[in-house]
């Protein structure tokens, strides 16, 4: 997953669990693509001491993910959801395998929720 879109991901999920201070450094990093000379400047700190902030929130970030994995749950699920547009969109397959397999992925996507 490229970097930028796992940042994304993790702060979606995660990020309220990161101080005010360090969300406005983190979005401004990631969401709005400012440099760390940029956010340096923005927030009066040094160039090493953004960098050094935005690690550490992508550190917390990370470890969070680690022990509560919702983004790969997240990823799990959407692509169970895309088999399952996949398989009703299929107009080689009979009716009774479809109506099987898509509960089958149903119940599969409820035992992870």
């Amino acid at each position: 997953m490229e970097k930028i879109v796992k940042q994304g991901l993790l702060y979606d999920f995660y990020g309220e669990l990161l101080t005010a201070h360090q969300k406005k450094v983190y979005e401004d990093f990631v969401y709005h693509d400012l440099s760390l000379s940029e956010i340096a400047e923005e927030y009066q700190i040094s160039r090493q001491a953004a960098f050094d902030l935005i690690r550490r929130c992508d550190k917390s970030l990370q470890k969070y993910e680690e022990k509560l994995k919702l983004v790969a749950r997240f990823a799990q699920i959407r692509a169970k959801i895309e088999e399952l547009n996949q398989i009703i969109n299929s107009k080689n397959i009979e009716t009774s395998l479809l109506t099987e397999r898509v509960n089958e992925i149903s119940k599969e996507i409820l035992s992870e929720l």
